[in-house]
């Protein structure tokens, strides 16, 4: 029922795939999914919708700002649900994962160097790309 509200409040009329897709972004313990996370995620469930449906509806909650379209490195976009709750971005680049982190201090940091150079910021996207350090090694 909570789907149906919010595809309404974003002026998308309410169809199958657009509950199932948006049930699933909301649902899912993955914040970060692909298209093809979300197809395939689908198709688990025995749902006939395919993959350039989902597209299209992620497309189309992007521009009612129900998602955000991140194009990390790698080359394929990755969605989240958009909570208006601003945060910046850690890939690992060997999996992939995508790790999400707020950091006052950065901010406060990116304002100050704007405002050094003459100017407000307004936004800013953040993404740090790491690896996982070895562990050492465990002596006795």
């Amino acid at each position: 029922m909570q789907q149906r509200n919010e595809l309404r409040q974003a002026g998308l009329k309410v169809t199958l795939p657009r509950l199932k897709i948006l049930e699933i972004l909301e649902d899912t313990k993955l914040r970060h999914m692909s298209a093809e996370d979300i197809y395939k995620h689908l198709l688990r469930e025995g749902e006939d919708i395919g993959l350039a449906t989902v597209y299209r509806v992620l497309t189309q909650f992007e521009a009612a700002g129900l998602v955000t379209r991140h194009n990390f490195e790698g080359g394929h976009s990755i969605f989240e649900l958009d909570d208006g709750q601003h945060h910046d971005h850690m890939v690992v680049v060997e999996s992939g994962e995508v790790v999400e982190f707020i950091s006052t201090e950065i901010e406060q940091i990116q304002r100050e160097i704007a405002e050094k150079h003459g100017y407000e910021l307004l936004d800013h996207s953040l993404v740090l790309y790491v690896k996982k350090k070895k562990a050492p090694p465990i002596t006795d």
